[in-house]
């Protein structure tokens, strides 16, 4: 019976599904922590306010810039195909539009998948992190 691989990282739906719980955990923690601190914040609501923008910057530097050499490897793949397709006299016969599709819907979803991970990362992590820490 052959074994089942598990993937290095999560699908989309998962990485969606956990971003769904994490997201409104971390956000309910942080404006109550808000509105308890009032007009004057300690140091330690102070840095994790100041954390909150910085983690958001760096995320989606990091999405852009996964994004960006998915897109291109992508884009390379597909060139790949069409001039292969446009050169090679065997594959004259063969649907070629089933399988442009089928590349251009891997793409989107690699895309996808590329961008979303270091949102998903932040946030799941910052859920754990801040389910463990007191209010006040």
């Amino acid at each position: 019976m052959p074994s089942r691989r598990t993937p290095k990282t999560p699908s989309i739906v998962t990485q969606a599904a956990e971003l769904a719980f994490a997201v409104p955990q971390v956000v309910a923690h942080r404006i109550t922590r808000m509105a308890l601190a009032g007009p004057t914040p300690s140091a330690r609501d102070r840095k994790e306010f100041q954390r909150m923008g910085a983690e958001k910057t760096a995320a989606f530097g990091e999405s852009w810039n996964a994004m960006t050499v998915q897109a291109l490897h992508a884009h390379q793949a597909l060139a790949t195909s069409f001039l292969r397709a446009f050169w090679s006299p065997s594959l004259k016969g063969r649907p070629f539009a089933s399988e442009v599709a089928a590349q251009w819907q891997s793409a989107a979803l690699g895309l996808l998948g590329k961008g979303m991970a270091p949102v998903h990362r932040k946030a799941v992590a910052n859920a754990k992190r801040l389910a463990r820490t007191k209010l006040r």
